[in-house]
């Protein structure tokens, strides 16, 4: 889904002219029939989603990137995601998406959850990485965080036992253990990686993460040129936070890969300009990586100043996903020249720039 970004490579292209050799490209041989147009499913959101979107879409049409968008609107406060959304993502495999509030009451549950149960997106992949010249506590920060997507405590099963107490069940199963496990394996054999570290709480949590830990086990016997390690959720989040640059990929179980990624996001520069996506065996849906606080930001929609940075870069790795990789290239290196520039960046990145002001640059830089 997502490949390092190679930013030493962008830093000598932005180096002056006579400094400049290109170097000989290597040629993309596409099967035929894959320069056809695809149909992807757009939803933009809550918040700043409508205007991180549409971002996407202006930067789409002037790339004139083979994707046309069939767009739905869906919100946070819909008890259920509408049968034509669904049955538009599932015609089309892939998605695009804002983000969706969650009401904190109401009885009404998570419709990001939903289309994940829904459509079995049991992987959760956020790459968290820095960029130069954006001004971050520590540097060589380049982690993917894989985080089970379908069960843990995200499971939602909860009942009242009697008034003022309540269970709350953390299902963790073989068979999703494995899966997220092969993926997790999977991706870093495929992307370069060299070490998968496996998070957990199994002292304590014996059974329910022992699962885990014994299925990446398991797994990681089968890829002998990787290296495997496991850590303790609440050493993680010190290990994070005082040397990141000490992990690669992370395979985790749902709720302690939420807020890993959100830790990792905060250290790699803001999750602002991390991208992400959730995908199963049929289904693909990208996203940013992004706090509800963020996603409804009403300062950011009033004044338009919604960061679209981490949108375009997951939008990017949809590119790939739909295997139009020179896109991608040219759309990854056009947000980062803007970023690298420092021109136009919005309030969470310390300037004072519109979303449009980005959408303007990147066009800009796009060829």
């Amino acid at each position: 889904m997502a490949t390092r970004r190679t930013l030493p490579l962008l830093r000598h292209l932005t180096s002056s002219p006579s400094r400049f050799h290109p170097t000989r490209s290597v040629t993309y041989m596409p099967r035929p029939g894959d320069g056809a147009s695809r149909t992807v499913t757009l939803i933009p959101g809550d918040g700043v989603g409508p205007l991180v979107t549409d971002a996407v879409e202006q930067v789409f049409a002037a790339m004139h990137a083979p994707v046309a968008f069939e767009k739905y609107d869906c919100d946070g406060d819909m008890k259920a995601v509408p049968q034509e959304v669904m049955d538009s993502i599932k015609r089309n495999k892939v998605c695009l998406k804002g983000g969706l509030m969650t009401p904190m009451s109401g009885g009404i549950s998570s419709l990001n959850l939903h289309l994940r149960k829904e459509l079995d997106l049991f992987a959760s992949l956020v790459n968290c990485q820095n960029f130069p010249e954006l001004p971050t506590r520590h540097e060589n920060v380049d982690i993917v965080v894989i985080r089970e997507n379908t069960e843990g405590e995200y499971a939602g099963l909860e009942h009242e036992v009697v008034p003022g107490v309540v269970g709350s069940l953390k299902v963790i199963t073989k068979f999703c253990s494995e899966r997220i496990a092969k993926y997790a394996f999977e991706y870093a054999h495929l992307n370069n990686r060299k070490m998968v570290t496996a998070v957990h709480k199994a002292n304590i949590i014996k059974l329910a993460d022992g699962l885990l830990l014994e299925s990446c086990r398991e797994v990681a016997s089968k890829y002998p040129s990787i290296k495997y390690n496991e850590i303790i959720v609440d050493s993680c989040c010190m290990q994070l936070v005082s040397k990141p640059e000490q992990f690669d990929v992370m395979v985790t179980p749902n709720l302690y890969g939420n807020l890993v990624a959100s830790t990792a996001a905060g250290i790699a520069g803001d999750t602002g300009v991390m991208p992400g996506g959730n995908v199963g065996s049929d289904y693909a849906i990208f996203e940013q990586r992004a706090s509800a606080g963020n996603v409804g930001k009403i300062e950011w929609v009033e004044q338009k100043k919604a960061n679209p940075v981490a949108l375009l870069l997951s939008s990017a790795m949809m590119l790939r996903h739909l295997r139009f990789p020179l896109f991608a290239d040219r759309l990854e290196t056009a947000v980062e020249r803007v970023i690298l520039e420092g021109k136009y960046r919005t309030k969470d990145l310390g300037g004072n720039g519109t979303t449009q002001q980005i959408v303007d640059a990147v066009i800009a830089n796009v060829d």
